[in-house]
């Protein structure tokens, strides 16, 4: 099958621009074949505005993401493979899709890696088992001190798992 991120990526996109917000994407600035403006990149990633009042001839295909846009009141035309793009979301409400990290191989082909995240209400359990899960306790909060609870080991996926999807929030 394709990939279905370029798919995931207009839908989302649509979406955002549906319940009149702005979109903005999250570019990995290291991508090959990348054209942004390097002055903007911060740390390797760069945030673009891609609502339609911002941009001028966009076109989201399977391959790319490309439009013309001001950077410093001078127009740049700005072309950026779907695989470099890690996030798409609503700036007013940061509502969108975290996507799945790109390995570049070494014979150029795109690998990808799944992050070792898991839907941690789903697996846990009262089964005994031998896999834990770390969660906050209900009186502590996410940065402190976390309590550990069982999860099944057969309900943990493997790193061939299909990628997930992440809402930002």
């Amino acid at each position: 099958m394709t990939p279905n991120q370029p798919y995931l990526l207009r839908a989302i996109h649509e979406w955002i621009l549906d319940n009149n917000m702005t979109p903005h994407i999250l570019v990995n600035a290291q991508s090959p074949k990348l054209e942004v403006p390097m002055q903007s990149v911060q740390d390797g990633q760069i945030v673009l505005n891609i609502a339609t009042h911002a941009i001028s001839n966009i076109l989201m295909d399977n391959e790319a993401v490309s439009f013309s846009a001001r950077f410093s009141g001078v127009v740049e035309n700005i072309y950026i493979p779907v695989t470099a793009i890690k996030a798409i979301y609503a700036s007013e409400n940061g509502q969108g899709l975290v996507f799945p990290e790109i390995d570049i191989t070494e014979d150029g082909l795109e690998d990808e890696v799944i992050r070792d995240v898991v839907d941690r209400e789903s697996l846990v359990s009262d089964n005994n088992d031998e896999s834990l899960v770390t969660e906050p306790s209900s009186k502590q909060s996410a940065s402190k001190k976390t309590s550990s609870k069982k999860v099944p080991s057969n309900k943990v996926p493997s790193k061939k798992t299909a990628p997930f999807l992440k809402i930002v929030k």
